[in-house]
C-alpha cells in the first residue's frame, strides 16, 4: 500500500498535480464531476468539484439533512520555491531565475539538490495544462567551505532574495523562461495567457531503513493526507454522507478563495443540502450533526533534539496516529470533538498517540480552527508522526500510514 502511495507522490511536484491525480482516481471509482461555473449545483451519491487547487468530494449527499456528514480535511501545498512572474536574470555567463518563498519552507534543505520545474500553463481561451520536467534542469549550489570557513561552526545563514536563485543555464544568447515554457508545453508563447511555476526535488520517494520501516520523499507534509483521505473515500463501505476537502494555500494561512478560510466547503455542503430540499433551518442543522476529522502531520520525537519535545504528549514513528491538543486553540481538538475519532480508533484497532508542544515553543496551526470557526462544525486535528517537517526531504514511518488509512475508513463508516 505504501508503494501506492510512493507512486503517487512521486507524479504530484504541485498542488494541482495532486488534484488532477485525484479527479482521476475519483472519476474511475464512478463519482462525477461538478465545475464550479456551471449551472449544475453539487448533487448526486459521488461527486467531487475541482477549483486550482482544492478538490472537494463527496458520497451519499442524499441523507445529508438528516445525519449531517462525515467530513475529513487535508490540505494539497507544500513550502517551497515559487517562480516569479518575470524570472529571467543574468549574473556574468550564469542564467538564473528570480524565486519566491512560499510558506515556511527549510531553505537550507534546498542547496545543492536536484531540481525540476513543474506548474500548469492557462490558454488564453481559459484551458489549462499540467507540466513538470522529467528531469532535473536547475540547482541552488552552496558556497564552498573554502569561501565561508566558519560555516560549520556558526551555521548557515541564507539572504532569501540573494542567495536562493537557482542556476539552470550558461546559454548564450540565453533562452528566455517564456520560451522555454512554451517549447515544454508545445503550446505558443501568443497562446499562454499566464502560468504558475515551482521548483521540485527530482529525487524520488524511497522506502529504507534497516527493516524498510521509513519513508522518505518530498511533500510527504501534507500529501500523505490527501492520499489517506481519497483512499478511504472510494473503499469504504457505507451509506452515510461522507465528504473529503482538499484544500490549497494552508502553507501561507488558508486565507483564499480555494483555501479553506475561503467558502468553497461552505458552498459545497449548502448546495448538497438546498439540492436535497433543505431549508435554511436544514442547513444549519446539518452543520450541528457534522464532524471534521482535520488530518495534517505532526512532529514526531527527534533522538538529536529530545530538549524539543515535551516527552510526555511526544508521538513516536510507527506508534499510531497522533492527536493534536491545544489549549491556544492553534489546533480544534476539544473533549468532545476528539469522541468520535476514539471511536474510529477503536474499530479500527490503531493506536492514537498524543501530541503537545512545549510552552516555550510555539506549535503550527492547521485547516482544522479554521473550518470549526467559519462552518461552526466540531473539529478535531490528527495526523502521521514524521521528522524534517517542511524539509525539502522529510520522512515518515511506513506503518503509520497504513493506520491512518483505517482509522479514517472507519470514521467514515461511522456505524
Amino acid at each position: 500500500m505504501i508503494s501506492t502511495f510512493k507512486h503517487q507522490i512521486d507524479q504530484s511536484p504541485t498542488a494541482s498535480h495532486v488534484v488532477a491525480n485525484a479527479a482521476r482516481i475519483l472519476s474511475e471509482h464512478g463519482f462525477i464531476a461538478y465545475h464550479p461555473s456551471s449551472d449544475s449545483r453539487p448533487h448526486g451519491e459521488r461527486g467531487f468539484v475541482v477549483r486550482n487547487g482544492t478538490v472537494i468530494a463527496w458520497r451519499n449527499s442524499m441523507r445529508i439533512n438528516e445525519h449531517g456528514a462525515r467530513i475529513i480535511g487535508a490540505h494539497t501545498d507544500s513550502p517551497g520555491l515559487h517562480i516569479k512572474p518575470r524570472p529571467d536574470m543574468t549574473v556574468l555567463n550564469w542564467q538564473q531565475l528570480h524565486v519566491e518563498v512560499y510558506g515556511g519552507p527549510l531553505l537550507n534543505s534546498w542547496l545543492d539538490r536536484d531540481l525540476g520545474i513543474a506548474g500548469h500553463i492557462v490558454r488564453r481561451d481559459g484551458t489549462t495544462q499540467l507540466f513538470a520536467t522529467d528531469h532535473a534542469v536547475a540547482r541552488i549550489p552552496q558556497l564552498a567551505i573554502h569561501l565561508d570557513r566558519e560555516v560549520n561552526d556558526k551555521g548557515l545563514i541564507l539572504n532569501r532574495h540573494q542567495h536562493l536563485s537557482p542556476v539552470w543555464s550558461v546559454d548564450q544568447p540565453s533562452t528566455s523562461f517564456d520560451a522555454w515554457l512554451s517549447e515544454l508545453t508545445q503550446c505558443d508563447r501568443g497562446e499562454i495567457a499566464s502560468w504558475s511555476a515551482q521548483l521540485f526535488d527530482t529525487q524520488r520517494g524511497e522506502i529504507i531503513g534497516k527493516n524498510n520501516e521509513f519513508f522518505a520523499s518530498s511533500r510527504i507534509d501534507n500529501q500523505i493526507s490527501c492520499w489517506a483521505a481519497i483512499d478511504a473515500l472510494v473503499s469504504v463501505d457505507g451509506d452515510t454522507p461522507m465528504i473529503i476537502a482538499l484544500f490549497d494555500h494552508e502553507e501561507v494561512g488558508s486565507e483564499s478563495a480555494v483555501g479553506a478560510a475561503g467558502p468553497m466547503l461552505e458552498h459545497v455542503l449548502e448546495s448538497l443540502s438546498l439540492h436535497n430540499n433543505g431549508s435554511r433551518f436544514d442547513y444549519l442543522s446539518l452543520l450541528q450533526h457534522s464532524h471534521c476529522m482535520s488530518v495534517d502531520n505532526a512532529h514526531a520525537v527527534h533522538p538529536n533534539y529530545v530538549d524539543r519535545h515535551e516527552m510526555n504528549n511526544a508521538p513516536l514513528i510507527n506508534h499510531g496516529v497522533v492527536v493534536k491538543h491545544n489549549a491556544n486553540q492553534r489546533y480544534a481538538t476539544s473533549a468532545s470533538s476528539l469522541l468520535p475519532v476514539v471511536a474510529a480508533a477503536e474499530k479500527a484497532k490503531v493506536s492514537l498517540q498524543t501530541f503537545s508542544s512545549r510552552n516555550n515553543i510555539a506549535c503550527g496551526s492547521t485547516i482544522g480552527p479554521i473550518a470549526a470557526t467559519r462552518l461552526g462544525i466540531d473539529t478535531v486535528d490528527i495526523g502521521v508522526p514524521q521528522l524534517s517537517m517542511h524539509s525539502i526531504r522529510e520522512m515518515c514511518g511506513t506503518k503509520d500510514p497504513l493506520d491512518l488509512v483505517a482509522l479514517m475508513r472507519s470514521y467514515l463508516k461511522r456505524s
